[in-house]
């Protein structure tokens, strides 16, 4: 564990699983501060190391939020709560001493530089690792430290380079990108998940480890049963709008009054939707006998099951669709997404410091809950305590 003193004694001490662990986050963007944010929300002190212009993420605006020194970007709320700002230039050499400090105490590095790059500031694994051996030092990239090691990691790069793009949209329709950065977050899980890893490996052992992860390799694997079907199968798969490629009903299906998201994805459910939609003639049709079979023809059981949706609106099949136990659900907006977890008692907002409101932890822990202790920085908002708590 790193040997210092809680940096902020006027705040309330963390009490997570991660308490005392010291984080010193050198990622910016989205992947790296979202896997320390989720660390931070454990109880660990993050400690975001910015340039003198700080993380690109605090431009990306709008939309924007009122803070006390001008419009804050939302973006940069969403994955900055829980952590400590200090400005530090690389590039001048007390910065530089500041920053290898801060590497040499902390139990935790996260960067995600280009490869290579953090050498000629003596932050690369070797180096830190030679004064601190028991660090975690975690690398993120957008395509890996080998062949791609100078090409740029962007999410819609990632979703483009990996084949996801090619999978959304209309058959016939252009290419299209999802409407989030999934594969930042999906990275980010995978930092976080081998940080915790490697923390445990380090508790047992007294050895810390460099853990790397990329874009690319976390697209890949994230794209699940789309990859699989290549790999496994010789499948190329293609777009197919909001149909799926192994499943049917498992989309959207219109109503008397709009789109309703229907799924019967076992024959169970299958079973139920025929009864809610009073259809027990599918169940006798050999077509629709098995979930291979109804997959195989489901242009003939599509129109089938419209025919039936169409007596009713959309409000009034979700009822009835809910209470006979099939899957189903509204095509909301992101409003309507937070007010029906709020509606379910999910308690999706929080106030991180009090400050303007977050998304929470998607975790629930019965000893150990996350806490929401610090509103995001402003930039270099923490630098003079930083820089006396690593003297202290």
């Amino acid at each position: 564990m790193a040997d210092l003193p809680p940096l902020d004694p006027d705040e309330p001490t963390p009490t997570g699983p991660l308490a005392g662990v010291v984080v010193a986050d050198f990622s910016r963007v989205l992947a790296g501060p979202y896997a320390t944010m989720l660390l931070g929300d454990l109880g660990a002190t993050v400690v975001k190391v910015e340039g003198p212009t700080g993380d690109d993420t605090r431009t990306w605006q709008p939309p924007t939020v009122d803070g006390p020194d001008g419009p804050v970007a939302t973006y940069y709320l969403s994955i900055n709560r829980n952590k400590h700002s200090v400005v530090l230039d690389l590039k001048d050499p007390e910065d530089l001493a500041v920053a290898q400090q801060l590497a040499a105490r902390a139990d935790v590095l996260i960067e995600n530089f280009m490869p290579g790059s953090t050498a000629r500031w003596g932050l690369d694994v070797d180096t830190v690792r030679g004064t601190n051996p028991s660090i975690v030092y975690c690398s993120i990239s957008g395509f890996g430290d080998a062949g791609g090691a100078k090409l740029g990691g962007y999410d819609l790069l990632i979703q483009a380079t990996s084949g996801l793009m090619s999978l959304t949209g209309d058959p016939d329709g252009t290419p299209y990108r999802a409407g989030v950065a999934v594969f930042d977050v999906m990275t980010g899980l995978h930092a976080a998940v081998a940080i915790l890893a490697a923390l445990r490996h380090r508790d047992a052992t007294g050895e810390g480890q460099h853990v790397k992860t990329n874009l690319l390799s976390a697209a890949l694997s994230s794209l699940v049963n789309q990859t699989s079907a290549y790999v496994a199968g010789g499948v190329v798969p293609k777009r197919m709008g909001n149909a799926h490629l192994s499943l049917f009903p498992y989309e959207p299906l219109p109503t008397g009054d709009g789109e309703l998201i229907v799924i019967a994805a076992n024959d169970h459910q299958f079973r139920r939707l025929c009864g809610a939609v009073d259809a027990p003639e599918l169940l006798e049709d050999p077509r629709f006998g098995s979930m291979v079979e109804r997959t195989r023809h489901r242009d003939e059981l599509r129109p089938l099951l419209l025919e039936k949706l169409a007596t009713k609106g959309a409000q009034e099949w979700f009822d009835v669709l809910s209470a006979a136990g099939v899957p189903c659900g509204p095509i909301n907006t992101v409003d309507q997404g937070i007010e029906l977890a709020e509606s379910l008692g999910l308690a999706p907002v929080v106030h991180p410091g009090g400050g303007p409101g977050g998304v929470r932890n998607p975790v629930d822990y019965s000893a150990t809950p996350p806490d929401y202790r610090r509103t995001p920085p402003a930039l270099g908002a923490d630098t003079d305590a930083v820089k006396a708590w690593l003297k202290g």
